[in-house]
């Protein structure tokens, strides 16, 4: 059975002394491909050394997470966009708005996430966005911003962690739900979420080395624990393991276009 893990950090220094274990492991519980969200300028060489490592199997997006957006914010991004223009990457991404750790920098967050909004239009990629205590301020953009690019937006709301009315005004708006740890948290209350959201609007993924599913939460999380996540996606919508496997990697291959 195969699966594809569409968000994990694998290049962070929490992997640097057991990478080839991570990934021999990963390999092992059927992860047919791990996709490699950035962070910033500074973590660009360390995930472009693992795309190296596991050319093919580790795949990397380029962007701005909000987290690291400052005043001074310009330079970052001509060097990311710089990248996007130098060679493939399967996503934008990881982009978006954060309100959870600083509330300082919300405009410019707001002006990072639109300019990779264009740029994802101009170049025919799907972005991955993160929306931490922001998800309904990310929704009402991105519905604005999907109907004024004629359905040419298209990504993932990362690690969601919304209502039910919510996730069905992401998919309305032509994005896909990625569904993480969380989903096998007690407190999670996604539930409802998996129930009304059809499969094929779900990506699986970890947030490596983050938000480990029961029953491995506050460890190091890994792609191979996806599977956790995917068998506690069948039990609430009381389906195979194998449908999930199926339309979660066919989900994960046309929106990285990455379709054999």
């Amino acid at each position: 059975m195969e699966f594809i893990d569409s968000h994990a950090h694998v290049y962070l220094p929490e992997f640097e002394a057991d990478l080839d274990e991570v990934i021999r492991l990963s390999r092992e519980n059927g992860i047919s491909k791990v996709f490699m969200p950035n962070v910033d300028v500074k973590t660009i060489d360390a995930m472009l050394s693992v795309e190296d490592r596991f050319p093919g199997y580790c795949l990397p997006m380029m962007g701005l997470h909000p987290c690291s957006v400052g005043r001074e914010y310009g330079k970052d991004l001509d060097i990311i966009h710089d990248w996007l223009l130098r060679r493939p990457f399967a996503a934008i991404g990881e982009i978006g708005l954060d309100m959870y750790w600083d509330k300082t920098y919300y405009r410019e967050q707001l002006d990072v996430l639109n300019t990779q909004l264009d740029w994802a239009v101009q170049l025919g990629l799907p972005v991955v966005l993160h929306c931490r205590e922001t998800m309904q301020e990310t929704i009402e953009l991105i519905e604005k911003r999907s109907e004024k690019e004629g359905g040419k937006l298209k990504g993932v709301f990362h690690c969601f962690t919304g209502t039910e009315e919510q996730a069905g005004r992401v998919v309305k708006a032509g994005f896909y739900i990625g569904i993480g740890g969380v989903a096998t948290f007690k407190n999670g209350r996604l539930e409802g979420v998996l129930e009304e959201t059809e499969l094929d609007r779900i990506l699986l993924e970890t947030d490596s080395p983050y938000l480990s599913p029961v029953p491995f939460r506050g460890k190091r999380n890994d792609p191979s624990k996806l599977t956790y996540i995917a068998a506690k996606i069948a039990e609430v919508k009381n389906c195979t393991l194998e449908e999930v496997s199926a339309a979660s990697v066919s989900n994960t291959l046309k929106l990285f276009n990455l379709w054999a």
